[in-house]
């Protein structure tokens, strides 16, 4: 019969379970050897330390508990089978209740529009967090049609949905091949380096400028980060729901980046005011006054009308290039 965790002792869980010292530091009190059993530890944690950290001891383990349950699905190739997400409306800043449930499919693509401070943000938030009406707007998020299990709204390693902001900034001392090498092993995928090779590689081919596997991490450009962290999150991240906040401010290939996520059979979810990333999407969320103001679907004229600006967009692309290139546009052709 397995050993209940509370009752092992840290050094034996250190050496049993390595990243369960992951846990401890990203909840900010680290895991340090000792003779005392896990339990003994957390009983022992300063209450005053937790209070600060909005958690009681008891939290403390049975999160832990859900951490590992959690570390040994993704150990065994055990992956969330999302099929759908369901958003059911809330209200709005005005009180005004939302529209109906809108329902999103792996492999589609949601865009969400909308002035700047309609509420678009936090309608990724209440995904990100599959709220249950208990967040300011009251919506509900629905996993195939069913209310997730709580367990999934404060997971750490398996999370549902992966969020690329518009900013990223990296701190470690690594060049791009060991940080991503890195990743994969802690995906515990097959062929760690071999993985790396062609997150790297595919990376390059939506990076505006290309690097190499010895390039800092630290040297990469915007751009050249975010080309990375889609390449990354399509090949290794285990999230079948992908947020994405103004992708055509990244200075990479958007359409190649978003057709690598759906290709991935990703739930792909993006704040755009770019017209071809907006018809290139099955349906268009309006957000207004902080809620759902209606949906559209892209009509079969709008997908018309989406082969003409992508041949302006090329056109506007090979400009762009000319003057990347210190050339002049003296006439337009």
């Amino acid at each position: 019969m397995m050993k209940s965790y509370k009752d092992m002792f840290i050094q034996e869980i250190i050496t049993t379970y390595p990243y369960a010292k992951d846990f401890f530091n990203t909840m900010g009190i680290p895991l340090k050897s000792s003779q005392e059993t896990l339990m003994g530890y957390i009983n022992n944690l300063d209450a005053i330390e937790l209070e600060h950290l909005g958690i009681e001891h008891k939290e403390v383990y049975e999160q832990f508990e859900v951490f590992m349950q959690h570390m040994e699905e993704i150990k065994k190739g055990i992956r969330l089978n999302v099929e759908s997400i369901t958003i059911l409306g809330g209200y709005n800043k005005l009180g005004e209740k939302e529209k109906s449930a809108i329902t999103m499919h792996k492999g589609e693509i949601i865009c969400i529009v909308g002035p700047t401070g309609a509420g678009k943000s936090r309608l990724l938030a209440d995904i990100e967090w599959m709220a249950q009406k208990d967040t300011p707007t009251h919506r509900q998020i629905l996993i195939n049609g069913q209310v997730p299990p709580k367990e999934w709204r404060f997971s750490l390693e398996h999370k549902l949905v992966a969020q690329l902001s518009q900013n990223m900034n990296f701190v470690m001392d690594l060049s791009v091949y060991e940080f991503i090498q890195l990743h994969a092993e802690s995906r515990m995928v097959d062929h760690p380096s071999q993985k790396a090779l062609e997150i790297i590689e595919q990376a390059n081919l939506l990076a505006g400028e290309k690097f190499d596997l010895e390039t800092p991490i630290t040297a990469l450009s915007g751009g050249q980060s975010r080309a990375l962290m889609i390449s990354d999150t399509a090949f290794l991240s285990i999230s079948p729901i992908v947020l994405i906040d103004e992708i055509e401010n990244a200075g990479i290939d958007r359409k190649k980046a978003l057709e690598l996520l759906v290709k991935k059979d990703k739930i792909v979810l993006m704040v755009t005011h770019d017209p071809i990333l907006a018809l290139m999407g099955e349906k268009r969320l309006v957000i207004k006054n902080g809620g759902i103001y209606k949906t559209l679907t892209t009509t079969k004229q709008e997908k018309d009308n989406l082969k003409n600006l992508e041949e302006m967009d090329q056109i506007l692309f090979r400009y762009r290039e000319q003057l990347r290139k210190g050339e002049t546009i003296d006439w337009l052709h």
